[in-house]
């Protein structure tokens, strides 16, 4: 009995070391506001990020809620307290709001992070 219970306590010790080694995504802003932009402006905004884990950060997707933005992940992993980048371009022919969301799936400790960009295309 005293053997299975030395065995769970290593085997939940590993588990505990482990979990600390893990790849932290900041975002210098969750959200991006493009305020009142003229139709047929630039439309493409970053957003920074830092890997504040320690382990490196590899993002494998990101996808948009619609079709009119196209956000552009990095192609390497971002090494702990490097700085990386999350291009997003908005088609700015289209009048009206925009209210988006972008998600990014990575190997962080939250595995898909929300991130946003709003604002409005005049006429």
């Amino acid at each position: 009995m005293k053997k299975l219970i030395a065995i769970a306590i290593f085997v939940f010790a590993g588990f505990a070391v482990q979990a600390q080694e893990t790849a932290k995504i900041e975002f210098k802003s969750e959200v991006i506001d493009y305020g009142e932009i003229e139709k047929g402006s630039d439309g493409v905004r970053v957003f920074e990020f830092t890997n504040t884990g320690s382990v490196p950060l590899v993002i494998t997707d990101v996808t948009s809620s619609c079709g009119c933005t196209i956000p552009e992940k990095p192609k390497d992993p971002i090494a702990p307290g490097e700085k990386g980048e999350i291009k997003v371009k908005y088609d700015t022919k289209r009048v009206g709001p925009i209210r988006k969301t972008i998600t990014v799936y990575s190997n962080a400790d939250v595995p898909a992070k929300s991130i946003k960009i709003k604002g409005k295309v005049l006429e």
